[in-house]
């Protein structure tokens, strides 16, 4: 079963789902996490304390509002806005969960 979180930066609060992969639950049992956010072409990126390989819910194409985990990184990412509506590729593949779309734009 998806899992409800809240990310929240300063006054900003967003409302998220974790989907239900092996990853999901890393993370999960990781929080609350507290990190600086850096931010990297579309999407908003920090590290946490989650080591987690790829696992077969990972994808190379994300929308608006997906959030990822990059294994390479350890880092978990806020795609937050489309490029022209094109498809958009992260510079690898990510484990995906979703936000608020409309809150992510």
């Amino acid at each position: 079963m998806p899992t409800r979180i809240r990310i929240t930066a300063g006054a900003v609060s967003h409302l998220a789902e974790l989907n239900d992969s092996p990853t999901a639950a890393t993370i999960q049992k990781a929080l609350p996490i507290e990190a600086r956010a850096n931010t990297w072409g579309h999407e908003i990126y920090f590290a946490i304390p989650v080591g987690q390989g790829l696992d077969d819910t990972a994808v190379e194409v994300v929308q608006v509002g997906d959030l990822g985990y990059w294994p390479t990184g350890r880092a978990f990412c806020i795609f937050f806005r489309s490029h022209s509506g094109q498809q958009w590729r992260p510079d690898s593949a990510c484990q995906r969960g979703q936000s608020d779309r409309q809150g992510a734009r």
